[in-house]
């Protein structure tokens, strides 16, 4: 899929995934993340990142959105193009799962999974480092809701990427990859311990093969974990439910972007993290 086509594709899921009602419920938050052993592919160095996070979900009769900007602010290991300064990146995602028993006014619940839909999404990237990547994702496919407190869903998609190399000694500096699947276990899952009102939190993504990179070497499937252990402060401190979270979490990425036998490939990183929701 060409990259002009892919852009097409983006605009035309989003349309038709943009509900035409009022929201049923809906739950919005900033939130800081912060670790100091990060990682980029060829780079050796640990990454100092600080994170912001604008993060959005809600529903609607018969579904619901989710729409996530990341904005990571390196430290000086990972320098902007031309200088010393640390990179900034923007990484926008947005899913919109349409709910099939809504819509067919039927109970589609069997075993533990309460609901299936059909989700469909993109994600953008840009960074003004070197490399200048250009993320174009696109992904489709069912999705499997569990009956648990908070939310477990398990999807599989079928996704298509393009991106961009800035790099003068890149083989390709567009690229289409080739189509791959994903598979996606993202959760929210509230709990109490000792009377602490606390949640865990975090999603998973397994990536195929996606065809050769900007420098004609096969990529290798990816694995993305993050996740984070909360508690709810502002119930604790202000009486005030799901307001103020703070916690620790813990990000791992096998294989970044499809890349392997390079240093920076793989993240293991401990992070701290706080959201205030709004």
């Amino acid at each position: 899929m060409k990259l002009n086509k892919l852009n097409s594709a983006i605009v035309v899921a989003t349309v038709l995934c943009t509900p035409l009602e009022a929201a049923t419920w809906s739950d919005t938050f900033i939130g800081y993340r912060y670790g100091s052993e990060f990682s980029e592919p060829g780079n050796a160095q640990d990454i100092g990142k600080n994170i912001v996070q604008l993060s959005h979900a809600s529903g609607y009769s018969l579904g619901q959105n989710y729409f996530n900007l990341d904005v990571l602010k390196s430290g000086s290991e990972d320098p902007a193009n031309g200088s010393s300064d640390g990179a900034t990146e923007f990484y926008l995602v947005y899913r919109h799962q349409l709910h099939l028993g809504k819509v067919f006014a039927k109970d589609l619940g069997f075993g533990p999974i309460k609901e299936v839909a059909l989700t469909a999404g993109f994600d953008l990237n840009t960074k003004n480092s070197a490399f200048a990547p250009r993320k174009r994702f696109l992904a489709v496919g069912p999705t499997l809701k569990f009956d648990v407190p908070g939310f477990l869903d398990l999807s599989l998609y079928y996704a298509n990427e393009s991106n961009h190399c800035g790099l003068a000694f890149c083989t390709h500096n567009d690229i289409d990859f080739d189509p791959y699947y994903q598979i996606n276990l993202a959760w929210g899952l509230p709990f109490e311990t000792a009377g602490l009102p606390m949640k865990f939190q975090g999603f998973t993504n397994y990536n195929g093969k996606k065809g050769t990179d900007y420098f004609n070497n096969e990529t290798k499937p990816e694995h993305l974990l993050r996740t984070s252990l909360m508690l709810d402060v502002g119930q604790l401190m202000m009486n005030k439910k799901n307001t103020l979270w703070a916690g620790v979490g813990y990000e791992y990425w096998h294989n970044k972007y499809g890349n392997h036998g390079k240093p920076g490939v793989d993240t293991r990183a401990p992070f701290i993290n706080a959201e205030w929701h709004f």
